[in-house]
């Protein structure tokens, strides 16, 4: 399964129909046509919370349903400090983590450890082992971009660094311990959250 977050709304992929998960839409690809119409709908039709869109071959499904995009790589890090605490940041206004662009040529990994050091400031931070991938869309100068991210997660010994990094956007910096994770959720993606559940609030750090 694919999920593809639209801002705090999203479309999952799915080979089967997905009943776990209450759905404002369901569909049955057998359409091209058909399935850019709907993702066009509900990116115009904010009222659509989720859809699910279904189909046998999951992997045709996906291929065409990127198809409607233009792809761009990104990575980011989770970071761990040795004291148990968590860096976050605060960009745009909103709770987020260090992530960036994958420059051409550019191995996720590395795109990761640079993306930390400069939106944070550290250095020294070393990858433990790859998250999950997540993937949003964004809308700019008329081009739909679907953006897959690449999250890992990193160990880091040095000072907690909380000076943010101004000219790359960033007015916060913090380091929280697990038990204030939940008190971020109001004013943070849910596509971030999720990452945070794949690693730190099931335990399997």
């Amino acid at each position: 399964m694919y999920k593809v977050h639209f801002e705090n709304r999203f479309i999952t992929v799915s080979s089967e129909p997905d009943r776990l998960q209450k759905y404002s839409l369901f569909h049955n690809f057998r359409d091209t046509k058909i399935l850019y119409k709907l993702i066009a709908d509900f990116q115009s039709d904010k009222t659509i919370k989720n859809l699910n869109i279904y189909a046998t071959d999951i992997q045709l499904l996906w291929r065409v349903f990127r198809i409607y995009f233009t792809e761009v790589g990104a990575a980011g890090g989770l970071v761990k400090h040795t004291s148990g605490k968590y860096l976050f940041i605060e960009k745009k206004g909103r709770v987020d983590l260090p992530k960036g662009h994958i420059e051409p040529g550019e191995e996720p990994e590395i795109c990761a450890v640079r993306e930390v050091s400069e939106e944070c400031g550290i250095t020294g931070h070393k990858i433990i082992k790859h998250i999950c991938d997540s993937y949003h869309t964004y809308g700019w100068e008329g081009i739909s971009y679907l953006k897959k991210t690449s999250w890992f997660l990193m160990k880091y010994e040095g000072d907690m660094i909380t000076e943010p990094q101004l000219d790359e956007g960033i007015t916060k910096v913090e380091w929280l311990s697990a038990d204030e994770l939940n008190d971020i959720k109001g004013n943070a993606w849910l596509s971030l959250m999720e990452v945070i559940n794949s690693s730190v609030l099931r335990s399997e750090i």
